[in-house]
């Protein structure tokens, strides 16, 4: 293993150039979802992959369910590396990205480097564990590893909900892994986290001449009282905070509110969505109906509420299954970084809970900061150490080694 292991770090320094150009590659090729016309970016992606010498299968999800979901095209790709007898391990990372939005201070497609850092949409979350993980398996390669089977599973959905991407290539059967390793950040190793649910609301009034608005009856006025309750009740999630380490307490945000025909008419429909973090603790159906009675227990004259489930992403919790992959992350990434690294939470919701649904153990770990914030996720100049990118690979490279050589 001593020679594996240092063929692995040996291969990863003399390559950083070569990662630091396959992710500037991803981050210059826009894929924002939405609108989540991504399979320009797939092709771009398997084109690079095709360049380190693996074989790629583009796996395209039918035009009308990518539309069921909210996008307008997903080609998924697999790539397979069987080097022996033994297990099956899938690392699944992510091509779409939120849009950029406003407040860069550089060209969100620019993949520019600022002081050691790699700034654009998608350097951290998650091109940036592409480009580990396609280099990581690359280091495999270079090492001669005799045992297991690796695959990268890139998917294209992520920031709408997974199900036509992992989600699709597992019930498919395109993928059978025995377990499987999910884009993460590089000083934690994250083995649970929260899960979702998206409702909208809908509140149907009747329009009417703002000179007589009582001959109409207010929308906007009936959802005030219902956003009114639903705020005065957030406050009591904080009592309903989570034993496992990093996750936190329940949250209540309410993302999104439309409505209305004009200034000078009495409102006659009003939609908003909410999004509440489900904690691993629990029970996602009973998350569910406490909103919704809430929600009924507002009444306004005249007025009609409908609420419709648009997502419930289930919590991950921590399995036995997972744990030896676990440790050899933690001890590796303890090693390299020069830090403790242990394994903990995060009160985002991922991919992972498609693989755990399927019945695959997985765990989180990949390139970027210490958290989140760290790495301006999901807002203006996101980005991501180079160092720490090139750390994950070396990382990921050597765990999975110890995995499918124990």
């Amino acid at each position: 293993m001593t020679d594996i292991a240092s063929t692995i770090s040996g291969f990863v320094r003399a390559h950083r150039d070569d990662i630091t150009a396959f992710l500037a590659s991803l981050v210059r090729t826009p894929s924002d979802n939405p609108p989540g016309d991504c399979a320009g970016h797939a092709a771009v992606t398997a084109g690079l992959l095709e360049q380190l010498g693996f074989t790629v299968e583009r796996h395209s999800v039918p035009e009308a369910l990518a539309r069921a979901h909210g996008m307008v095209s997903v080609v998924n790709l697999v790539v397979r590396r069987r080097f022996g007898p033994g297990p099956v391990i899938a690392l699944n990372a992510h091509g779409d990205v939120v849009p950029p939005g406003e407040g860069w201070t550089a060209d969100p497609y620019g993949a520019e480097i600022r002081d050691g850092w790699m700034y654009g949409r998608g350097a951290a979350v998650s091109k940036s564990d592409i480009a580990s993980y396609a280099f990581a398996l690359a280091a495999l390669e270079a090492a001669g590893l005799t045992r297991g089977t690796v695959e990268l599973h890139i998917t294209y959905d992520e920031e709408t909900g997974g199900e036509i991407g992992p989600g699709w290539l597992l019930s498919e059967g395109v993928s059978k892994p025995d377990i499987a390793l999910g884009a993460g950040f590089s000083y934690q190793v994250v083995e649970a986290h929260n899960g979702c649910l998206h409702l909208e609301v809908e509140v149907a009034g009747r329009s009417a001449h703002a000179a007589k608005p009582w001959t109409g009856v207010d929308a906007l006025e009936a959802a005030n009282g219902i956003l009114s309750a639903l705020y005065a009740w957030r406050p009591s999630l904080a009592a309903r905070e989570s034993r496992v380490a990093g996750i936190g307490a329940p949250q209540l945000t309410i993302g999104t509110i439309v409505g209305g025909i004009n200034t000078n008419v009495v409102p006659d429909k009003v939609t908003f969505r909410l999004d509440r973090r489900i904690v691993p603790e629990e029970n996602p159906a009973e998350v569910e109906d406490e909103l919704r009675g809430i929600i009924a227990g507002v009444a306004y004259p005249g007025a009609t509420v409908s609420v419709r489930r648009i997502l419930l992403a289930t919590p991950l919790t921590p399995t036995p299954a997972a744990k030896q992959l676990t440790e050899m992350l933690c001890a590796r990434a303890s090693a390299v970084l020069g830090t403790s690294i242990g394994a903990g939470g995060v009160p985002l919701y991922t991919d992972a809970r498609h693989y755990a649904a399927a019945g695959v153990p997985i765990v989180l770990y990949g390139a970027g900061p210490r958290s989140i914030e760290e790495a301006n996720a999901h807002r203006a100049d996101e980005r991501v150490p180079l160092a720490e990118l090139y750390a994950a690979t070396e990382i990921v490279a050597l765990a999975i080694a110890d995995y499918l050589s124990a």
